[in-house]
């Protein structure tokens, strides 16, 4: 039985991979540190749904924690690590960036500290689409410059990548960066857009709409998403013999075992059509507030997903008004609304 060891495994994310990964009979080993970033509340009940499976377990302690960190990965000897757990949100980053520098990059070093000790067949690490910063070509593709971080939260994560392609060319480590691209769904952030229009929509609260509206998102369902990082985990990057042996497509490293890819929708929707569709759901129209452009943001993101098909054969592909739906029903079932 494969064991795959995920970080943030209360967090979102790590929630949705974990129950892919458990139906599929993979050992999965938790690790989060279950902060009070959001409601403590959905962390702890997602892990409680994964305990309800006898081969999940999980330990509670944060990333800068190297000691018990290191002593789980070696008590349990994971097969594969999938490094999920981040000090989250763009926003967030403008007021505790600390909380970014020690979770983002002291974590994600002991996280690559247990990989190396332990020899896994595939570390793989989540970075962001942020890092695409200020470039304009779209739609993002893997081969692009991302020298243009706006926020810290982006830094911190260009700076994994960085990171993580040292170690694999140091010690041959297989590693797998990939750019999530705004994803949403059931058991999601509350920080999150869709969180908070639902419940300001249901509530008859005004919600805060940045830009005037004038925005653009790939947005990309978590079940999607998840799917997406389940196959990467079977196609670790091997280190190429020759720059000329890889594909024009591919973001392989000629210098390591290391790529980065973009998991997206590969489809802009733009942001008053999103709110649209939740309006749709909820069956009533929001209060809407109009403001200029937050600090850090982008107007636009947009994935070129071509190199996770080339590898996997996969593309997400769930219309965004039957996500909607989806995480609607569920937060009227959670919360009792």
């Amino acid at each position: 039985m494969r064991k795959v060891l995920i970080t943030g495994s209360a967090g979102f994310i790590g929630y949705h991979l974990a129950s892919l990964l458990l139906a599929e009979g993979f050992r999965v080993v938790g690790y989060d540190g279950m902060t009070d970033y959001y409601d403590i509340r959905l962390k702890q009940r997602r892990h409680q749904m994964l305990l309800q499976n006898p081969n999940f377990s999980c330990t509670e302690g944060m990333l800068e924690d190297f000691d018990t960190l290191h002593g789980l990965a070696i008590e349990t000897k994971p097969d594969v690590i999938v490094h999920l757990a981040a000090q989250a949100g763009v926003r967030y980053s403008l007021e505790n960036p600390r909380a970014y520098l020690d979770a983002n990059l002291v974590g994600a070093f002991n996280v690559m500290e247990c990989a190396r000790e332990l020899g896994v067949d595939h570390l793989l690490m989540a970075s962001t689409s942020s890092v695409y910063g200020a470039n304009e070509n779209m739609p993002f593709h893997e081969g692009q410059k991302a020298d243009t971080p706006l926020t810290f939260y982006a830094a911190t994560k260009k700076a994994n990548e960085a990171m993580a392609h040292s170690y694999a060319h140091l010690w041959n480590l297989p590693t797998t960066m990939f750019r999530f691209f705004t994803v949403y769904g059931p058991w999601g952030r509350p920080d999150m857009a869709l969180f908070k229009f639902t419940r300001g929509i249901l509530e008859g609260t005004p919600i805060d709409i940045y830009n005037n509206g004038d925005m653009f998102r790939d947005f990309t369902y978590v079940t999607d998403l998840v799917c997406g990082i389940r196959l990467l985990i079977d196609t670790p990057p091997v280190r190429p013999e020759s720059p000329e042996d890889i594909p024009e497509w591919d973001s392989l490293s000629p210098a390591a075992p290391w790529r980065v890819a973009n998991i997206g929708n590969s489809d802009k929707v733009r942001l008053m059509d999103f709110v649209s569709a939740i309006e749709v759901e909820c069956g009533r129209e929001a209060v809407k507030n109009f403001m200029p452009m937050q600090k850090g943001d982008v107007p636009a993101t947009w994935a070129d997903a071509t190199l996770l098909r080339e590898l996997t054969g996969y593309t997400p592909q769930t219309d965004v008004r039957d996500g909607i739906r989806q995480f609607v029903a569920w937060y009227r079932d959670y919360y009792a609304v």
